[in-house]
């Protein structure tokens, strides 16, 4: 991971400081956690591998448009990638497995990548090697300013605490820690951000969320929140770059600023809290 000095925050119209900030919610992979960092490029791969070809197909054209389909589901659980791209196979005039089997696939090659990122920090590696770079600096500041923080992944629940424990993040969320679940009725981070509200007592003007998918800033645009949009380039961690697809995608679902990383921390905290 390369750190840079910090890249600038993009202010999307409309954005104004909310001094009454009063609780957090962070996505966690991609957003906090970089356990899992490199999941578009094993999705993309699987796909491309199992899709059937056509002749006159412009192999970047179609690389753009999977990743484009791929990022708009970030924030779902995965399941609902699969069967986007069991209906597109069929489209194709193919036979498609089950969702749960390409599931099965995406989920076996991704945690390859998951085992040997967890074993390094066992082993004695720094776990601020596998944070978003300026995330635990940007947690402990917003504790130190009296808001209460949430993770909220659609990742199973005991991966996303596991990873976090791993982490040393879980101890600044104190269990507020909401993950996705197989159970009936199927997950939602909408139902889980409506509960927070409605436990805490609090209204959505209230609420400050950060994300790298765009279900979770629309949910929190839906309930008056302010969205920061974190729009990483993940094949350059820490390098200061804005992934283009990720910014238009987050900008579209309501995105009031737009960051790389954490880098700008104190800036980003003065600038949302409304500090002179």
């Amino acid at each position: 991971m390369t750190v840079t000095a910090a890249a600038p925050i993009e202010i999307c119209p409309g954005f104004s400081p909310r001094p009454g900030i009063t609780h957090a919610v962070f996505d966690f992979d991609g957003t906090l956690s970089l356990i899992r960092h490199g999941w578009p490029d094993i999705m993309l791969g699987m796909f491309l591998e199992m899709l059937p070809a056509r002749a006159d197909e412009d192999p970047a054209a179609l690389r753009a448009e999977l990743m484009h389909e791929m990022l708009s589901f970030n924030g779902k659980q995965t399941i609902h990638q699969m069967v986007a791209f069991a209906e597109r196979v069929r489209a194709r005039g193919g036979e498609p497995r089950e969702p749960q089997c390409y599931l099965a696939e995406y989920t076996l090659r991704l945690e390859r990548d998951i085992a040997r990122r967890s074993r390094q920090i066992r082993d004695g590696a720094s776990p601020d090697s596998f944070v978003v770079p300026g995330g635990r600096a940007l947690i402990e500041r917003l504790l130190a300013r009296g808001l209460k923080l949430y993770i909220l992944s659609a990742t199973l629940e005991p991966f996303v605490r596991q990873e976090a424990a791993l982490l040393d993040l879980a101890r600044y969320f104190e269990g507020r820690i909401h993950g996705g679940h197989e159970a009936t009725p199927p997950f939602s981070k909408g139902q889980v951000f409506d509960r927070i509200l409605a436990e805490e007592g609090i209204s959505g003007a209230q609420l400050l969320s950060f994300g790298d998918g765009p279900v979770e800033l629309h949910h929190t645009k839906e309930l008056g929140g302010l969205a920061v949009a974190v729009a990483s380039d993940e094949t350059e961690i820490g390098s200061g770059k804005i992934h283009e697809q990720k910014r238009t995608q987050l900008i579209a679902a309501g995105a009031d600023l737009v960051i790389p990383d954490y880098q700008c921390e104190e800036q980003l905290v003065k600038l949302l809290l409304g500090d002179h």
